[in-house]
This record gives C-alpha cells, structure tokens and sequence, in this order.
C-alpha cells in the first residue's frame, strides 16, 4: 500500500515536534541533523525546509545544538519539553473523549476598548484553542476547570478579564447551548476524514523503510485533530460522535506501525548523550 489516501500537507515543525517527542523526549539524547534530513526526506519534505525548520526553531528556543566533532546535533530545551509533555499527556491520558465530566463549567468575560482590535482578536484565537466557544458576546465558556492564568497574562489582559467557575441550572438544556456554541459540524468532520485516511492501515502494513515515517504522520495527524477539540462532555453529544472511533483507530494503527518505527529509527537515526554547556 502507498501513501495515506487524502493525505495532507503537514507543517514541517508540527512533524519536528513530532520527530522529537517520538525519539528524544525522556531519553536525555540529541540527534544528528542528518538523521532528521534522511527522515523528512522520506516524509517527503526537502533538506532546505528541514534545515530551516531545525534553525527557526533554534531561534525560538525550542532546539538547542551540540556539536560533536564536525557533526551538529540538536536537542530538547525546557520550553520545548513542556510543549511536548503536553502532547504526550493529550494523546496518551487525556484522551479525546470526555466520558468524566463533573459538570463544571469555566466562565470567562471580558471587556475591551473598541480601538483594541488586536488584542480582542489574539484573546479570542488563544480562547477558542484552549477549548472556549463564545457564549455570548465577551462571554465565553469551557468545559472543566480551565486554568487561563499564563495565557491572559501572556496578554497582557489581566485588569480586563475575569473568571468564575459555575455549573449549570438543571432545566439548562446543555447539549442545546454546546450546539450554539460549538462548531460540532467541523469538528465531527474532522474526525470523520482522520477514520477515512488511517482505517485502511488497521489491516494493511507498509514496506519495512516507511513504518516510522508512516507513524509520525500518524501521531502529527491525530495531535492536530484533538488540539482542536475542546473536550465536550460525551453524554451532551449527538449519540453518533465519531471521536471515540477515531480514536480507537488511532490506537490501533501505532501498535500495528510501532515494530516497524522501532526497527527503522535504530537504523536511521544517529543519537549522542547529552552534555550540559551546549547551546
């Protein structure tokens, strides 16, 4: 079999974060750029994207070099770390389907000057990604208990937001107000087209060499889906919610290509320990 019907373009950092999480996180190593280069080269992704994707993010303070004889490796920093434990923690325990809501909502309003057109834009985009959906107006709402602390200070919104923790009227029709609130449409969509690309690989395998390339899509894939969801308590949702066979499929496809990454990325890759005063 080929590549993933309905395959999309991936963004080269999101398939670094990716890479990185996959074969540094947790095992104090750094790896060569050429090792990175071979593998996005069979991600279809060329040497110069590559090495401007590893030297951006350098800059950004997601990578940090080691160099070891006329060789250049590249390593995790604390920032980057985090982004990926993150990942980890969304994918692996999280989940994406929220089976043990406790009925708690996050509140959080806003007042902004009608000449703060950036600011409300940037609020509201930082908003909707760490799962709110508008209420109403400068209203708007999460499932769970949502900490906003560091993104609205991020800001620089402190003295105009504020927060509450609330549970809702027992006549509130909820499963109504998540309809109301939340593009439901989009989000099944998505979930929907991730079945529709990986499903085939629950039965089928790929050549030997395409197992860890395969793998990293599958992950990048499936992290960029479950960012976008906000998490909504399944018992609110239509009874056809395609999230939890989406997952299903996702589990099941990185058992059946895990050998075969593993198998691949000890032949690929070239690591070295880490040693502390590089940067």
């Amino acid at each position: 079999m080929g590549r993933v019907t309905g395959e999309e373009p991936l963004r080269p950092q999101s398939l670094m974060l990716t890479f990185l999480g996959d074969q540094v996180l947790g095992r104090d190593v750094c790896v060569y750029s050429g090792s990175v280069i071979d593998v996005f080269a069979r991600a279809g992704i060329g040497e110069q994207a590559a090495r401007s994707t590893l030297t951006r993010m350098v800059h950004r303070g997601l990578l940090r070099r080691q160099r070891e004889g006329r060789r250049m490796y590249f390593g995790l920093t604390e920032r980057s770390e985090a982004v990926l434990r993150d990942g980890e923690r969304r994918i692996w325990r999280t989940g994406a389907v929220n089976r043990h809501w406790d009925g708690t909502w996050t509140l959080l309003g806003f007042s902004l000057p009608e000449s703060w057109q950036r600011q409300r834009h940037d609020l509201r985009s930082r908003l909707a990604w760490s799962g709110f959906g508008p209420l109403f107006g400068g209203l708007w709402i999460a499932p769970g208990e949502v900490d906003v602390t560091a993104l609205v200070a991020d800001l620089g919104l402190s003295a105009h937001v504020k927060v509450f923790r609330a549970h809702a009227d027992p006549g509130m029709d909820i499963g109504r107000m998540i309809e109301d609130t939340w593009e439901l449409s989009g989000l099944a969509e998505r979930y929907t087209a991730f079945v529709r690309r990986w499903q085939p690989w629950q039965s089928d395998l790929p050549e030997a060499g395409d197992g860890l390339v395969l793998r990293l899509r599958l992950q990048t894939e499936w992290l960029q889906v479950i960012r976008r969801d906000p998490r909504l308590p399944v018992r609110h949702l239509p009874d056809d919610w395609p999230a939890e066979e989406a997952e299903k499929t996702f589990r099941t496809v990185h058992e059946r290509l895990t050998p075969l990454a593993r198998k691949a990325s000890g032949r690929l890759l070239d690591l070295v320990p880490v040693r502390d005063g590089q940067a």
